[in-house]
């Protein structure tokens, strides 16, 4: 009997979307601020882990 490696590994909780139709107007403007904010965050990590393996890459091609 062969097993499936992806059924033994645990799997990424699926997030529900929010649900905007009960959300009023300044709801959805504050859930859009916090959206980008998040995503800023983001962007950030993205950027500082770009960074670090540039480093390793200059440091290791020595």
């Amino acid at each position: 009997m062969a097993f499936d490696l992806d059924e033994l590994l645990p799997s990424k909780p699926v997030k529900k979307p929010v649900d905007l139709d009960s959300l009023s107007v300044g709801d959805l403007q504050d859930y859009i601020v916090t959206l980008e904010a998040e995503i800023a965050r983001a962007r950030a990590m993205i950027q500082e882990k770009q960074d670090v393996h540039a480093a390793a890459q200059a440091f290791f091609k020595r």
